[in-house]
């Protein structure tokens, strides 16, 4: 198919201003395209570096953002697993509670200072353990006379 094509640009005419000439530029664009057509070294390396090149490409992909992200997920419902009953809570809307009881995809969680408010979580709501970090209140500041 690619000697047909070849052929039919080779023997027809260019009008160019009236008159019938063969273009050179055509001619070397068909020779270009009859020397990629051929098999050879140099066509079957271009093409093993293109798939050389998407593969490094993939390869990149994943180990910089598919695989940390897998980790962390991975972290993330590990420590979720390993919540237990009065371990102090951060929710992802940053709310601040101690878990009171376990079910099966969600935790029972006080809120509150007095803790009296307890809601219901849903275990991927957890984004960690920890303890909330207050400020001691502002002592009376001392004035000299």
């Amino acid at each position: 198919m690619i000697q047909k094509f070849l052929f039919l640009l080779e023997a027809s005419p260019v009008i160019i201003g009236g008159s019938q000439t063969a273009a050179p530029a055509v001619t070397e664009i068909a020779d270009g395209v009859a020397a990629a057509a051929e098999p050879g070294a140099s066509g079957i390396f271009s093409n093993i570096s293109v798939l050389l090149i998407y593969a490094a490409i993939i390869g990149a992909l994943y180990f910089f953002m598919f695989r940390p992200q897998r980790k962390r997920d991975k972290e993330m419902k590990q420590m979720q697993e390993n919540i237990r009953i009065g371990d102090n809570v951060v929710t992802t809307a940053g709310f601040y509670g101690k878990v009171v009881d376990l079910g099966e995809d969600v935790f029972i969680v006080e809120f509150g200072s007095n803790r009296g408010v307890r809601i219901p979580v849903r275990k991927s709501d957890i984004s960690g353990v920890r303890d909330p970090k207050t400020t001691p209140p502002p002592s009376k500041l001392e004035t000299k006379d």
